[in-house]
């Protein structure tokens, strides 16, 4: 598994077969889009699409992705992908355009820096036990929106960790439907479809507003007492530039609800996935319950616990690579630029997806099979093998935030339950820019240690 991007090594060119008249691959595509990009590998290290009126090349080889995420002053972050997301998103560090990236992205960091982790880790600990304190043996519950509301109480109370209506704000139903709406954009990229006024789109744009207010509500609040909270909302009104020139509040605004989408649907999905795949594979889970038994004698797992639950981690990290929750970005070419050998147009278009990295045999041998022990072997993947939070400048700011609380969310719920997947039911990835799985029912075991 070691790949190495050679500049005079002449990588694979194609056009991906199937295309219809006016439409092209756009159809295939939204009726089967896992499978449809996985697919493309087969045909080229560089495959070339038609989405109807639109041309994108999708990067399938890893040295190429490698170069693609690293060459940022190239290939920068925009796209049909992107440019979707930053409607809801706004000029976030997730969405904003180059030019913005690098002054967001030094104000942000130290909110993010590994000293604080803990501190953030702790308020994880307590909404996860808080949240899951209510469970009963034998219940069934719909996973994944259990999931997104256990996600979405860290995420807020992280963010605004002192705030004495955190509880009582409508957070939860603002993200749910927001994240919703972002991602039945991106997989429909009809030009004014969002702009009719259907009942899904009005209830985008209620939400949009409440977001808003509710935000707008809290940058006040928190201003107006001027004292640091020890959270990320203060750490984003604290934070200055090199001119020191602070955020305004319609950017602190945009990172908030940044931090609120993705930090929440990210985690949430993952956790979901981790269920099914425990109860698929018993001998795994059987495992998981005695490292955490050894570890956590049925208590909620803490930050400093973390280092001693190498297989919680691994299975984190093996969920990812099945199921990596952003399965496709794009990126737009600033200018005349050559990938692997080929000339691409400046303006145009490239998609990577994550999804199909990491479903290749030839870079995860078995790659359909969950098998958390692979990462004892392939603990540091080969640059661009392995991208579930990006890489080079614009990986993602909250990864090792996110792996924790996911860590923390496993070890906990796993160490007093078994979670079983309602059988006869597949559960299946929704169709979305996200790869959320669909709604699906478990039933709660209290774990008799």
């Amino acid at each position: 598994m070691t790949t190495q991007y050679h500049p005079t090594a002449r990588y694979t060119s194609a056009t991906a077969p199937g295309a219809l008249p006016l439409l092209g691959h756009a159809p295939a595509f939204v009726r089967r889009p896992y499978g449809f990009i996985a697919g493309l590998a087969a045909h080229g290290d560089l495959v070339r699409l038609r989405l109807g009126p639109l041309d994108a090349y999708v990067a399938c080889h890893p040295d190429l992705v490698h170069r693609l995420l690293t060459e940022d002053h190239t290939y920068h972050k925009g796209g049909v992908v992107i440019d979707k997301a930053r409607e809801a998103f706004g000029n976030g560090l997730a969405t904003c355009p180059a030019a913005d990236h690098r002054r967001q992205r030094r104000m942000l960091q130290p909110a993010f820096h590994r000293d604080r982790l803990p501190g953030y880790a702790a308020m994880m600990a307590e909404e996860i036990a808080g949240t899951t304190a209510h469970w009963r043996d034998g219940h069934v519950i719909d996973v994944p929106a259990a999931m997104y509301r256990l996600t979405t109480a860290v995420t807020a109370r992280c963010l605004f960790a002192a705030h004495e209506r955190t509880g009582s704000l409508p957070v939860h139903e603002c993200t749910y439907v927001v994240t919703r709406g972002v991602a039945r954009r991106i997989m429909l990229p009809i030009p004014g479809a969002d702009r009719i006024p259907t009942p899904g789109n009005r209830r985008f744009r209620r939400a949009e507003r409440n977001l808003r207010e509710i935000t707008k509500r809290l940058i006040s609040d928190y201003r107006a007492a001027g004292t640091d909270r020890d959270d990320l909302l203060s750490m984003l009104l604290g934070a200055l530039d090199e001119n020191g020139t602070g955020l305004s509040d319609t950017e602190v605004h945009d990172q908030v609800v940044t931090l609120l989408l993705a930090g929440t649907e990210t985690t949430a999905a993952t956790l979901s996935w981790a269920w099914t795949l425990l109860a698929a594979n018993p001998a795994i889970r059987d495992r998981l319950h005695a490292e955490l038994d050894t570890v956590l004698d049925g208590r909620p797992a803490r930050y400093e616990d973390l280092p001693a639950l190498p297989l919680t981690a691994r299975i984190v990290s093996e969920t990812l690579r099945l199921f990596p929750v952003s399965w496709v970005l794009s990126r737009t070419v600033a200018a005349d630029a050559e990938l692997g050998g080929h000339r691409i147009p400046a303006g145009a278009t490239i998609l990577f997806s994550p999804y199909l990295l990491h479903r290749r045999a030839d870079l995860f041998p078995c790659p359909d099979r969950f098998d958390p022990d692979r990462w004892l072997t392939t603990a540091r993947p080969a640059p661009g093998t392995y991208v579930p939070f990006g890489l080079g400048a614009r990986r993602c700011i909250g990864e090792a935030f996110a792996t924790a609380e996911a860590a923390l969310a496993i070890a906990t719920v796993a160490a007093r339950w078994t979670v079983t997947p309602t059988p006869g039911r597949p559960v299946r990835p929704a169709r979305g820019s996200s790869m959320s799985p669909r709604p699906f029912t478990a039933t709660l075991t209290r774990r008799a240690r």
